[in-house]
């Protein structure tokens, strides 16, 4: 058996500049961390018994027996990716729904990947399987997505990271903050549950569709890394990263008319009216979580305030995708090797 585990995320700023129609002709960039929330997927090599090659399960079971006969597209393409073709079990199992703008499409492809690797006797770099996603999920499947996801749950941590045209398109650089004021950043978020999920790819689609109408927009959502960057590195109030979170989402949800609905701006208002700083929605929009920017002793009259509503805890997480367990007697004894490992 071999195991691993990979983390989601929560973007604060940037998001819509890591699209490719973006940044190969503007520069794109985000502020992001992933949390100590995860997707673990096992993998292990079916013994020949059963009336079907492959087993992959997940939120329903296929028992398959060719690449062709998969119906979920980022196991299908990641096994026509890594030439699998011998019989595997994979199992999925996640801290978080699907579809709920935590990234967790990427962070499964990621980690399928990564266990795909060790299967095959390989440790690929961080960004080795942040571009392999990427490839998987834009040219294989193909999705409409952009390009923090795959990279977040590869590398893991509170980073920038920027993304241009050219070779070596994407680069990572972690924020390095004092203890207090770190965690005084996590002491201000709250993740909210909107109770209702929704079809990313359908919002990015969208997003894609209006990017060369919104360009102000955008370059604006870009500058505003590098100043929220600066406001963490400051001394003063984080109430300035809130108003910003604040003043970014009213850009956000003017991209698309799918971003926001009338329940989620229900839920930002109420949040506001109680003490919240600023917010959005994590992800595409439409749905799913909701980040909350709020003091904490104006936490509870939120929580109070949103009572129909999903209150989630959580603190950044450090560490990427990582294989947690590894049984060298799972690993394929078949010689065939994964089509790229240089991308």
């Amino acid at each position: 058996m071999i195991i691993s585990r990979t983390p989601f995320r929560v973007s604060f700023f940037g998001g819509g500049t890591d699209y490719p129609i973006w940044f190969r002709e503007h520069e794109g960039a985000v502020l992001a961390t992933t949390i100590n929330k995860h997707c673990y997927i096992s993998c292990r090599h079916l013994p020949p018994f059963f009336g079907y090659k492959s087993r992959i399960i997940y939120s329903k079971m296929e028992c398959v027996d060719g690449i062709d006969d998969i119906q979920h597209p980022a196991v299908r393409e990641a096994f026509r990716f890594m030439n699998i073709k011998e019989g595997i079990e994979l199992h999925h199992d996640a801290d978080l729904p699907a579809r709920a703008g935590l990234g967790t499409s990427s962070t499964f492809t990621v980690g399928l990947l990564n266990v795909l690797y060790a299967y095959r006797g390989n440790m690929p770099s961080k960004m080795q399987l942040a571009l392999d996603a990427i490839k998987v999920e834009q040219e294989l499947i193909p999705e409409n997505v952009g390009c923090q996801d795959q990279t977040l749950a590869a590398f893991g941590g509170f980073n920038r990271i920027d993304f241009r045209a050219g070779e070596n398109p994407i680069r990572v650089t972690p924020i390095i903050l004092p203890n207090h004021r770190y965690n005084e950043l996590q002491d201000h978020l709250m993740l909210l549950f909107t109770g209702f999920s929704r079809n990313a790819t359908d919002i990015a689609a969208e997003q894609i569709k209006m990017t060369p109408h919104k360009k102000a927009e955008l370059s604006t959502m870009y500058q505003m890394v590098s100043e929220a960057t600066n406001i963490l590195n400051g001394n003063g109030s984080l109430r300035e990263f809130g108003k910003l979170l604040h003043e970014s989402w009213l850009l956000k949800r003017g991209l698309t008319n799918k971003i926001s609905n009338p329940r989620i701006d229900e839920i930002y208002e109420i949040a506001r009216s109680a003490g919240a700083l600023g917010g959005k929605v994590v992800g595409a929009g439409g749905g799913g979580f909701m980040l909350l920017m709020a003091p904490p002793e104006n936490q509870p009259a939120i929580i109070a305030k949103l009572n129909d509503v999903l209150h989630v805890p959580f603190r950044f997480s450090s560490t990427g995708s990582e294989i947690i367990f590894y049984d060298r007697d799972a690993v394929s004894k078949n010689p065939i090797k994964p089509k790229e490992l240089v991308v």
